[in-house]
């Protein structure tokens, strides 16, 4: 399988720090994956919305990723416009990905609340929206670890 994580990040593709949040995606979709080869594609860039639309683009595209996680730019900051970029590529959203996070991690992090994440499908790929914090990402994918699957497998067809 083939897998794209985006990690949207101002100071991150920088370099004025890490990227802990990408990583963290491998991490846990390698547990929720465990039984499967996965093979990542990955893309750093700022928070910009054409940056990131060319990134999904060409993951999805040119490079054959079946999904694409991303990670940041989903609060309520100027600068946070990753589900703007993710609208603008997808063919068809599928917003409970980002209902679902927004609920079920509300008692753990009240601020999830402020979340914009969606998620949505581009060819034969899907796109789904993380937060930016390594913490937040684990237990987003714990969530949708079944759904994922799923999805990727209806979306294959």
């Amino acid at each position: 399988m083939k897998f794209g994580r985006l990690t949207a990040s101002d100071r991150a593709s920088a370099g004025i720090y890490e990227d802990k949040s990408g990583p963290e995606i491998e991490a846990a979709m390698g547990e929720v994956f465990a039984d499967a080869a996965i093979e990542w594609e990955r893309a750093l860039v700022p928070d910009d919305q054409s940056a990131i639309q060319d990134a999904l683009r060409s993951m999805a595209d040119e490079r054959g990723c079946s999904l694409i996680v991303t990670t940041g730019g989903t609060g309520p900051a100027s600068r946070d416009i990753t589900p703007e970029a993710t609208r603008a590529v997808i063919e068809k959203e599928l917003p409970g990905f980002g209902e679902i996070q927004r609920v079920r991690t509300f008692d753990v992090a009240p601020t999830s609340i402020l979340s914009r994440a969606t998620a949505g499908v581009r060819g034969r790929c899907l796109i789904v929206n993380l937060p930016g914090r390594p913490a937040a990402v684990r237990e987003c994918i714990a969530v949708l670890g079944p759904a994922l699957r799923k999805a990727i497998e209806i979306i294959a067809g």
